[in-house]
């Protein structure tokens, strides 16, 4: 991909601002105002490249170098609490099958570096500044318990599966895919907003498992 300005939605909510690159689901950051959000997107570049790496979709070099906001969004309740909220215009566009191909493998992947990291992590964590933090099968069952009520939201009824339920763990994704690729009419999130948000939750415990095993 071109070395073009790396398009992002700002979630501007009361107390957080979230900054997500909208053509790259899962690479997304916060920060306490838009500048402090853009500035925390561009140091995750870093760490984000590997996922599309795992996707084998090329993630330009100078990626983070240079942002064009297209798109200011009107954060909510969600955006203070911790978590992008906001659907964007251009989440609702109609997609191709080759922007819905290439959004299910970024999806994917993120997925798999979750999973690899999760393995090799240690089962107790690192706590938090305030003695607090969920330890690894606890926030592997936490993604998984979010990706259930994300399901919610395209329309689909998934069960969480049991995080020790490997083929489980995989129907259960395989079906969340099928409802991005084939949606719901009337269902209360478009396919890119569901892929968007499934994907920074996926990344966001993946990356604080990382940081809290050292």
């Amino acid at each position: 991909m071109p070395n073009f300005p790396t398009r992002v939605y700002l979630e501007v909510g009361a107390k957080r601002v979230f900054a997500s690159a909208s053509d790259w689901p899962g690479w997304c950051r916060a920060g306490k105002n838009e500048q402090a959000a853009l500035e925390a997107l561009a140091a995750y570049a870093r760490r984000y490249a590997p996922v599309t790496g795992i996707a084998k979709i090329a993630f330009p070099a100078k990626a983070a170098d240079s942002f064009d906001v297209v798109e200011r969004l009107r954060g909510n309740a969600t955006t203070d609490f911790g978590a992008p909220g906001a659907i964007a215009k251009d989440d609702s566009r109609k997609l191709t099958a080759r922007d819905t191909d290439r959004m299910c493998a970024l999806l994917e992947a993120c997925w798999t570096a979750l999973d690899r990291v999760v393995a090799r992590a240690p089962a107790s964590l690192r706590k938090g500044p305030r003695g607090g933090g969920r330890d690894r099968d606890k926030m592997f069952e936490h993604v998984l318990g979010a990706e259930s009520a994300y399901a919610a939201g395209l329309g689909l009824k998934l069960k969480q599966p049991d995080f020790k339920d490997a083929g489980g763990v995989r129907d259960f994704r395989r079906a969340l895919l099928e409802g991005v690729r084939t949606p719901i009419n009337g269902a209360k999130w478009p396919p890119a907003f569901a892929v968007r948000r499934t994907a920074w939750h996926a990344l966001d415990h993946m990356w604080e498992i990382e940081d809290r095993s050292q």
